[in-house]
């Protein structure tokens, strides 16, 4: 296997960025915003990332960098053996979440190949929906392309980290930024497109609910890969000292920016094309497309934005592949198994892809099975992950570092400058009190009263 470390700083911020950013940005938080208030969820969203999900993004840098050890052995390192079950959570819930975010990601691959066939060109919004329709329900394109997504994951993990995630990371995510950019420009030019502006950020507090507040907490962890002990394990690869703090705050910037950027190139189109922004999961597949359409050489930048699309998602599917295999090799490590990291790798994939199959079924062969109140096996499997064990898994960890970690530790990692001397208090005060009660209380009353 090649060196586990990164070898620059921007190697690292990328890789963690690409992380965050993936299929949560692009993907998932347009399409929850849609379904949840428009511009109310944004604002909820924005305060649970700035108050709650950087000050708890600075704490798994923390455990990571100061332990040097992945998700298993971290925690153990810093607090008491009891306190492994975080890592084991977070390795569970990153498990889950790879077995039903690879079938989006399959998704997006399928859809670059129907971009570079023709196949997309010249449709209509209606088309699109029908051509989405087609991909999702027909079993042998589902599973082949989670299947292809997760082999490209897997080939990546086994160059390492520096040879493989972080050469990745440095190319890939400027590039999505740029083409971001022309959407939105093209997106906001489209007749009644400033009434999409209005629903995205303008906030209608009347459409919140108890379980839209959960979606907001839960996708203000999912777009930052927190409570899954994703950014623990990145910033366990970093060798020198230097500013956690900054790198947390630039990461949580970028996430920012391309959400904000995804919704305000898919909200103007929705509404300049008279669809509805309740369109749920397929709401990317359908709207973008249509809007490429209008755009001169609007075939070719809908294949490079699905590629790219598809490098932002496997940025974040690495990530995910990463905690689980890092965690089981250190675990195997410890009792001197003789199991190579790479063969935990393949071994990882091939059960990640076997228990995502019924997610990957879930539009069509599967679509009537209900598993959880209703649902599907995909969503279930989605519910499971971004509003039970993310939320949980953070709720624990600021309780760790808030309560269990020497203060001497947290002092040392982020006082590494003199704006880390005055963050601290607060920075401290937030991952004690603030973050804990308020995951609590969301967490709890949305059980309560649905």
């Amino acid at each position: 296997m090649a060196q586990n470390s990164f070898a620059s700083k921007i190697g690292f911020i990328l890789a963690a960025a690409g992380s965050a950013i993936g299929l949560g940005a692009i993907w998932k938080f347009p399409y929850v915003t849609g379904t949840s208030g428009g511009g109310a969820f944004l604002l909820m969203f924005l305060a649970f990332t700035l108050l709650l999900g950087l000050p708890l993004l600075i704490g798994e840098f923390i455990v990571g960098r100061s332990t040097q050890k992945t998700a298993l052995l971290a925690f153990k390192q810093l607090g008491h053996g009891r306190w492994t079950i975080i890592g084991y959570l977070g390795v569970l819930a990153c498990f889950l979440l790879l077995s039903f975010y690879s079938v989006i990601g399959g998704w997006v691959l399928i859809y670059i190949g129907l971009g570079l066939s023709g196949t997309l060109s010249g449709r209509s919004a209606d088309e699109f929906g029908e051509v989405f329709g087609n991909v999702v329900s027909t079993p042998e394109i589902a599973v082949l392309g989670q299947f292809l997504f997760l082999l490209i994951t897997l080939l990546i993990v086994l160059r390492g980290v520096e040879a493989g995630i972080e050469r990745m990371s440095k190319i890939l995510m400027p590039l999505l930024f740029i083409s971001f950019l022309v959407l939105v420009v093209r997106s906001l030019t489209l007749d009644g497109a400033m009434e999409g502006v209005r629903f995205f950020l303008q906030p209608d507090f009347s459409a919140l609910t108890g379980e839209s507040v959960l979606f907001a907490l839960g996708q203000a962890f999912f777009s930052l890969s927190l409570g899954v002990a994703a950014m623990l394990t990145y910033a366990s690869y970093i060798k020198t000292k230097g500013t956690l703090n900054r790198s947390a705050n630039m990461i949580v910037l970028l996430n920012i920016a391309v959400s904000l950027l995804a919704g305000l190139a898919i909200f103007p189109a929705v509404f300049a094309s008279g669809l509805d922004p309740a369109e749920g999961p397929a709401l990317l597949f359908v709207v973008l497309p249509a809007v490429f359409n209008q755009v001169p050489l609007g075939g070719f930048f809908m294949v490079l934005f699905f590629l790219l699309f598809a490098f932002a998602s496997i940025t974040s599917s690495i990530a995910m592949l990463e905690v689980v295999v890092a965690g089981v090799t250190d675990r195997l490590n410890e009792k001197k198994s003789s199991w190579t990291k790479k063969k935990v790798t393949v071994t990882a994939a091939l059960l990640v892809f076997i228990v995502g199959v019924p997610s990957a079924l879930s539009f069509g062969l599967l679509s009537d099975v209900q598993i959880w109140n209703g649902r599907t096996f995909f969503d279930t499997m989605d519910y499971l992950v971004s509003y039970i064990l993310m939320p949980t898994g953070a709720l624990l960890t600021s309780i760790f570092v808030g309560y269990i970690v020497d203060q001497r530790v947290l002092k040392d990692e982020i006082e590494t400058s003199k704006p880390g001397v005055k963050l601290y208090p607060i920075w401290h005060a937030l991952i004690r009190y603030v973050i804990p009660v308020t995951v609590a209380i969301v967490m709890v009353s949305t059980w309560i009263t649905t």
